[in-house]
């Protein structure tokens, strides 16, 4: 039990210290992996819940594809970060009240009366044969099938708008039309240009 406590008091400041690294750090680069560190340090707190289903689905999932797009995202966006910066006091108003309404909602949760925090008992010790898997999915696929399928469509929507930002033309990039290529005839690539045949100087003296 101690030893509980205190793997999931280290987790959960390695979590706080992650997002808000998330935040504060001035790389895109750097958020995103702190972003990573965040999730695996999720994962350790869903194995402490003894869900591990959920706990390897956020590394799988995030950390192995989600991020992978939005390191992907990153790098080949041409972000100026002189312009962000000059730019960083006017979004600091609407940023900073955004923070505060957090706060005050993690406040309301953890030292309220709200939810009963201080009652909750701990997971109870569940069968070798239970499978955590199987019951989250017909609970999704039951009773939540409609929000899950929400889900789906916005996940898709962005993977389309990230393709769609990627994929823009740049003057300087080399590229083939193959469509032009197979087109393509002899008239279009070869010229004949009819010469008259003239003497060099050096066979003209010969001559003479």
């Amino acid at each position: 039990m101690a030893f509980q406590t205190f793997l999931f008091y280290q987790l959960a400041t390695i979590l706080l210290f992650a997002a808000l690294r998330v935040i504060t750090a001035r790389n895109p680069v750097h958020s995103a992996l702190f972003l990573v560190l965040a999730f695996v340090t999720s994962a350790g707190l869903w194995l402490l819940l003894e869900a591990e289903f959920l706990a390897i689905t956020l590394v799988l999932v995030y950390v192995g594809a989600v991020m992978v797009l939005f390191l992907f995202v990153v790098m080949m966006l041409d972000i100026n970060l002189a312009r962000l910066r000059e730019r960083f006091w006017s979004y600091l108003p609407l940023g900073a009240g955004v923070g505060l309404i957090m706060v005050a909602e993690m406040a309301l949760v953890l030292w309220g009366r709200y939810f009963q925090l201080g009652e909750m008992p701990r997971p109870l010790p569940l069968p070798a044969d239970y499978s955590n898997t199987k019951e989250l999915g017909r609970v999704l696929y039951t009773d939540y099938v409609y929000p899950f399928e929400l889900a789906a469509v916005i996940l898709l929507v962005a993977i389309v708008a990230a393709i769609a930002l990627t994929l823009r033309r740049r003057k300087a990039s080399k590229y083939q039309d193959p469509s032009q290529q197979i087109r393509v005839r002899r008239e279009d690539r070869i010229r004949v240009v009819a010469m008259k045949a003239e003497a060099r100087a050096d066979e003209m003296t010969t001559d003479k």
